[in-house]
């Protein structure tokens, strides 16, 4: 029988996100993965499990997640990462890898499934997909993220302040994810865009620590670094003005 390794989106952190068939696919797989730094501690796809399934069932598998400048030591950790999951589903048949957000955006999931399909051939590879940040956001914020004709613009910060700044530029809405590290460099595209005063941002979704606030807030000190962005498209005209 083919091999099944099911990417599993576990929302931004909070374990009532979680869709139904998500726990589900928890559930169905017979060993569920999870990714942690290096440095070992706990993350949030870790401890959002914990919620629907034993930690017997539960297994740690180390990547260089934190790792953006040395090229050879992460594709390393991907290589070592994949041959370990490729042993479990040479051993188990059905694995779920949990990842925060979706599966389908900006995942860790999306290598992962490359370097275990050449491991083992034939495996069959699904995702299920998750709750993103920007949705958790918008929702405690209740900052929405489209109206009629609008586009929506989602950056990683980590590909550059001027990726950002040309989005601000255009019409829609523009969502602004891994920024905590340059939430200077952020609150300056906004100043100078025009894009401040609506926009609104937030970090530890769902969990004790949660932080929302308005972007005006920034005041140029470092942001945990899955912190996440909303600056709403500029509505004018009323009602249904975007239609």
């Amino acid at each position: 029988m083919s091999s099944h390794l099911v990417g599993v989106g576990v929302g931004p952190g909070d374990p009532e996100l979680v869709t139904v068939k998500g726990v589900n696919a928890l559930r169905a797989a017979e060993v569920v993965v999870v990714p942690v730094m290096d440095t070992g501690e706990r993350g949030r796809a870790e401890a959002t499990v914990l919620h629907y399934v034993g930690a017997e069932k539960v297994v740690r598998v180390v990547f260089a997640l934190n790792e953006r400048t040395d090229r050879a030591r992460r594709e390393a950790a991907w290589d070592a990462a994949g041959e370990r999951v490729a042993g479990l589903l040479r051993e188990h048949g059905r694995v779920a890898f949990a990842t925060i957000g979706d599966p389908n955006v900006y995942s860790t999931f999306t290598y992962l499934a490359q370097t275990v399909g050449e491991l083992v051939p034939g495996t069959v590879v699904e995702t299920v997909p998750g709750i993103t940040a920007m949705q958790d956001l918008a929702a405690r914020s209740g900052a929405v993220l489209t109206e009629g004709t609008e586009p929506l613009t989602l950056v990683p910060v980590t590909a550059g302040a001027a990726v950002l700044k040309d989005a601000l530029n255009g019409p829609g809405t523009v969502v602004a994810y891994k920024f905590g590290r340059q939430a200077a460099e952020v609150a300056e595209a906004l100043r100078e865009t025009g894009r401040l005063d609506d926009a609104v941002w937030g970090s530890a979704l769902g969990l004790p620590e949660e932080s929302v606030r308005a972007a005006a807030e920034l005041d140029g000190a470092p942001l945990p670094y899955l912190s996440t962005l909303i600056a709403p498209a500029r509505r004018e005209g009323g009602r249904g003005g975007k239609l």
